[in-house]
């Protein structure tokens, strides 16, 4: 069956979710992921957004975390303190899914601006949100993105959440802030976090891909794991229930929804 690279992507992150776990969601690719995953193999995950809602069931893909269909849909919706106070620096959220512009080879993420200064940047970008708290308090984080140079960069234009920072005198491993990354999952593969050094290694290949595509499409120089696993091909099931919750999404609310 013929599937597209952002469908594998958003297969494959869906994929690491499992029942019962709570999930902090990010909108576009994290929520499409996440949401995936509830009405496949994982119908207990329970999805929390910042805006308060928690146990989600959207039959179409939220716009943002005020979209109505979050609340409508939520086992109980909660004050924005007591998302953040309770139950993410309580250590209750089991997976942060997030989105990036910028990452780099230990996790940090942009969100804010690219080129230029902060204040006079040549694209300002829609900010931090709740993802500098979600990257350093979830159990652990996994960063949904498609794979460039210019999101996979050797140095951010701006660190809006900390992954892993390298100490200041540049000869020791990074430093951990928070408990940072654990995967990033790309339209070309998947990096997880190396214990020792902290820094993203290549993992698995997505069908087809190579390793010189995928470090081709990297700013740094990405080290590959001493086996390369591949990604399994989505099932039917998965591709049908995928393409089912884009199309319901596409009528709800049109292309915007589809942007990300």
């Amino acid at each position: 069956m013929e599937y597209s690279p952002d469908e594998i992507m958003t297969i494959a992150a869906a994929r690491k979710l499992k029942d019962g776990m709570v999930c902090f969601v990010g909108i576009g690719l994290p929520s499409a992921a996440a949401n995936l995953a509830r009405i496949t193999h994982a119908p207990e995950l329970i999805l929390i957004y910042e805006s308060g809602t928690i146990g989600a069931k959207p039959d179409v893909l939220p716009l943002s975390i005020g979209d109505g269909e979050l609340a409508e849909t939520a086992d109980s919706v909660v004050s924005v303190p007591e998302i953040f106070r309770y139950w993410l620096q309580g250590g209750r959220v089991d997976i942060g899914f997030l989105g990036a512009a910028q990452v780099d080879k230990f996790g940090n993420i942009n969100t804010t601006v690219i080129g230029g200064t902060y204040n006079a940047p040549r694209v300002r970008l829609p900010g931090a949100g709740g993802a500098p708290e979600i990257a350093t308090a979830a159990k652990q984080v996994a960063i949904i993105l498609k794979q460039t140079r210019r999101a996979f960069v050797e140095k951010l234009d701006f660190v809006t959440s900390s992954g892993y920072f390298m100490k200041n005198n540049g000869d020791a491993p990074p430093g951990v802030r928070g408990r940072g990354p654990t995967t990033v999952i790309t339209d070309l593969g998947v990096m997880v976090s190396n214990p020792a050094t902290n820094e993203l290694t290549l993992t698995t290949l997505h069908p087809g891909i190579t390793a010189n595509q995928v470090k081709d499409a990297t700013g740094w120089e990405l080290k590959l794991a001493s086996r390369l696993e591949i990604t399994p091909e989505p099932t039917a099931r998965e591709l049908a229930s995928l393409r089912d919750l884009h199309a319901r999404t596409a009528a709800a609310h049109g292309s915007t929804a589809n942007s990300e």
